[in-house]
């Protein structure tokens, strides 16, 4: 009578066990995949012969083997038992495999450039922190006429005002202070709130409708001149502001 296969052994032995292959694989460890390659005499889908004859070894134990013996019919018929090897360098090169499989040949240039997204953001986050917005009718801007935390009375630089029917306000907040701003054609260019200390500064052709909750908490510089106020303290104030007129020739 013809003896049967490991595999064919390994699957009677698991049967008689009363175990399915989802509830050996849960005990082994070994993946179902595996289990049933090894039981059908499949082991080359099992890796090499160091995992396959710890896969053998781990299922014979389980299912109520010798562990031993089975792995030792194997290795008579499969070449003999494989030459030591150390168990370091076997797990340090499958863990090499698994890592380049799972970065993929473009996994370091996709690193990289994401760091370089990172450090650029993170830049521009610090140095464009501290000052305010501005919007003005052809869109969104920093705020660089007036340096953060520049004295208010430092008027606009000569190109901003220099510009042909363009009305300049700049405004700076000794408290909190709601305002609304809108250009001569009713789009709102800022409507929020200033914190504390913060200077903002809006541009437009023609004409700037300023509004602010509290006339008192707003300090206002038009065309490069300091306003003496705008309003009462505690007084809602809207005014509107136009570009400077031509020095007369």
């Amino acid at each position: 009578m013809q003896e049967q296969s490991i595999g064919a052994t390994l699957a009677a032995a698991r049967q008689s066990s009363g175990l399915t292959v989802e509830q050996l694989s849960q005990i082994t460890r070994i993946r179902e995949a595996i289990i049933k390659a090894v039981e059908r005499d499949e082991f080359a889908e099992s890796g090499n012969d160091f995992y396959i004859r710890g896969h053998v070894k781990t299922i014979a134990r389980a299912v109520g083997l010798d562990p031993e013996a089975v792995v030792h019919r194997y290795d008579q018929e499969h070449g003999g038992a494989p030459k030591p090897v150390r168990a370091a360098a076997v797990f340090q090169t499958d863990r090499m495999l698994r890592l380049a499989e799972r970065r993929g040949p473009g996994w370091t240039t996709a690193l990289a450039v994401a760091l370089a997204v990172v450090v650029v953001f993170g830049v521009v986050k610090v140095l464009g922190g501290a000052s305010d917005q501005v919007r003005t009718a052809r869109g969104e801007r920093p705020a660089a006429s007036v340096p953060p935390n520049s004295p208010f009375t430092e008027a606009p630089p000569a190109v901003a005002m220099a510009r042909k029917n363009m009305v300049v306000v700049t405004v700076e907040a000794t408290r909190r202070a709601r305002v609304t701003v809108r250009d001569a054609k009713g789009r709102e260019l800022f409507d929020g709130s200033l914190k504390a200390g913060r200077i903002a500064t809006w541009r437009a052709q023609s004409r700037i409708d300023f509004e602010v909750a509290d006339a008192g908490t707003v300090l206002v510089q038009v065309n490069g001149k300091k306003m003496r106020a705008v309003g009462e303290p505690g007084q809602r104030v809207r005014r509107s502001f136009v570009p400077r007129k031509p020095p007369a020739r």
